[in-house]
């Protein structure tokens, strides 16, 4: 996790807007981790990843 989080600092996200999601587990599956970023605007960043610029 520590490695992945580096590479995400290192690619220029921004390390305040990682969080880290805990997917918890039942007994047929084991509690599991997830990295994501949180977003303030989802329509203006839904804009910005299908620009044609």
């Amino acid at each position: 996790m520590r490695t992945r989080l580096g590479r995400l600092q290192e690619a220029g996200v921004d390390g305040s807007m990682i969080r880290i999601d805990t997917l918890c587990g039942r007994l047929a599956l084991p509690t599991t981790y997830r990295l994501s970023r949180f977003v303030t605007d989802p329509a203006r960043e839904s804009e910005h990843e299908h620009s044609d610029h």
